[in-house]
């Protein structure tokens, strides 16, 4: 059965190309206009990813982003043709994205992100199921993809939980940037040495007690991060 994916755009020409390119590379790839549309035909069709455009009529990507996220942990990539700064990212990360990409869209980049994001989405080839973490605070459940913090579950997205996966597999461990990149986000991201920062620095505030002094992730300055837990 062929990957779904959902196209949330309201420039006709670019949803069309993006469509015309998914279903050449084998995918079954649906669209949406405006913002109520995209979110209600997710509801309808369940894809496998979203490809999400910030500037929406009826509903703006970011909202529609979070209603997804409420009810799903699918892969969320969202494209916006304003320059990206970290905040901006570190906002639609808060609201359950997974990947920003500036328009105009380069054809081998974007399915280099699309298939990392499935990738990184997929149960079925991920060695760490087996490994787990679980302290008086803090519960991570590998096989189940899920954590708990302070009692509360904790939702993250894809990435958020592969990146706590490949920490948590490595307890004690090091981790330099290069190796997360190539770990957690995979070999099409080697230049992108803000995204271990951004992403540890957003996780920590989801999981640590105290995200300026961080119990489970600590940093190793200049070189990575390591998940520690509790002694």
């Amino acid at each position: 059965m062929a990957v779904k994916v959902l196209i949330v755009e309201d420039d006709l020409e670019m949803s069309r190309l993006l469509q015309l390119d998914l279903t050449q590379h084998g995918y079954e790839a649906i669209t949406a206009r405006n913002g109520l549309e995209g979110l209600r035909m997710f509801h309808d069709q369940r894809p496998n990813l979203v490809v999400l455009d910030i500037s929406l009529p009826m509903m703006d990507g970011l909202t529609v982003c979070q209603r997804i996220r409420e009810l799903s942990s699918v892969p969320i990539l969202i494209m916006t043709a304003t320059a990206i700064t970290e905040e901006e990212i570190a906002r639609g990360l808060n609201l359950g994205a997974d990947e920003y990409m500036l328009k105009p869209i380069r054809n081998m980049e974007f399915h280099a992100r699309v298939r990392a994001l499935l990738r990184r989405a997929s149960r079925d080839d991920d060695p760490l199921q087996s490994v787990a973490y679980s302290d008086d605070y803090l519960t991570i459940d590998l096989n189940a993809r899920r954590v708990w913090a302070n009692g509360q579950e904790v939702r993250l997205t894809p990435t958020e939980f592969k990146l706590i996966a490949v920490l948590v597999k490595h307890r004690g461990q090091v981790l330099t940037f290069s190796q997360l990149l190539e770990q957690v986000w995979g070999p099409e991201y080697h230049t992108e040495h803000h995204y271990p920062r951004i992403y540890v620095s957003h996780l920590r505030r989801k999981i640590e007690p105290d995200p300026k002094a961080p119990t489970y992730i600590q940093s190793e300055y200049g070189v990575g991060y390591r998940f520690t837990g509790k002694s």
